[in-house]
């Protein structure tokens, strides 16, 4: 049986993407710094800025997934989310490639494109963001998922280790599509983050299939559900929120991601099935 770590299973997206291995055949070991609500595999508590408490925990594994972070700007003292996102991400990335470890998967964010954060009102260049858009983030946040997958790279080179660096967009667990009624019809509410979400478990889809193809190199994906949150055609959001930007890479007819998924879909033969519109009555 393959042995997946998973680091951060205990948080918002972690038991989605533990229960997907599960379900798969996987033996997994959840590492985090508390117990899950419902268990559904052995969890290690262990602190992953210590890279020697990481060796410990991915003996004996044959991948990781690295969920565990601060997960937002702002949080903690900027120094603070820096040097634990880094850190942990190095300590994970170096240990698993010494052990001889040959899949990896982190987790990035759409926050290291800087339009989440931004302070400064930044726009995107183009829609819908696509992993060539400039990273621009203003927080120490954002730049540490910049460094992650600088350190991705790294390790890709030292050791041939295959790594994905999933830019996360806003992750909804099942039970947050009853926010939804909220905003669906007030374009700036979530206009940092382009409209777009992801389901948990499509998340966790996405991260299964990052650790079973081969040949990937070092690589960093979106990762979005097809369509916006919103229940205003796409097309129309960028007209009232970002009148100046012009350059449209895809035609928007209707409701559309404005965080591109396509390379994901490519890479991973993955694709997204839950809409949120399915979850909500209107």
């Amino acid at each position: 049986m393959t042995k997946v770590v998973i680091t951060g299973g205990s948080g918002l997206l972690g038991p989605s993407v533990v229960q997907e291995f599960v379900e798969h055949g996987y033996e997994v070991v959840n590492v985090d710094q508390k117990h899950p609500k419902n268990p559904i595999c052995k969890t290690v508590i262990a602190d992953l800025t210590d890279l020697g408490q990481v060796y410990g925990v991915l003996e004996g594994a044959d991948a990781v997934v690295h969920l565990a972070a601060i997960p937002v700007a702002y949080s903690h003292p900027n120094e603070v989310t820096f040097r634990n996102n880094a850190m942990s991400t190095y300590n994970i990335l170096e240990a698993a490639g010494s052990l001889g470890i040959k899949k990896a998967v982190i987790t990035s964010s759409e926050s290291s494109y800087g339009l989440v954060f931004t302070k400064q009102n930044l726009q995107p260049l183009y829609v819908p963001v696509d992993e060539e858009h400039p990273q621009m983030p203003e927080d120490s946040y954002g730049l540490s998922k910049i460094v992650n997958e600088e350190t991705a790279n790294m390790i890709h080179r030292r050791t041939g280790m295959q790594v994905v660096s999933m830019r996360v967009g806003n992750v909804i667990a099942p039970h947050m599509y009853e926010n939804f009624p909220d905003f669906i019809h007030k374009p700036e509410l979530r206009k940092p983050i382009l409209w777009s979400y992801i389901d948990a478990r499509d998340a966790g889809a996405a991260y299964r299939l990052a650790v079973e193809k081969d040949g990937l190199g070092s690589v960093a994906l979106n990762l979005a559900a097809d369509n916006s949150s919103m229940d205003i055609k796409s097309k129309d959001l960028m007209e009232e929120v970002f009148p100046e930007v012009a350059d449209f890479r895809e035609p928007l007819e209707g409701f559309e991601t404005l965080l591109s998924n396509k390379k994901a879909k490519e890479v991973l033969g993955w694709q997204p099935v839950h809409n949120w519109r399915d979850y909500v009555k209107q």
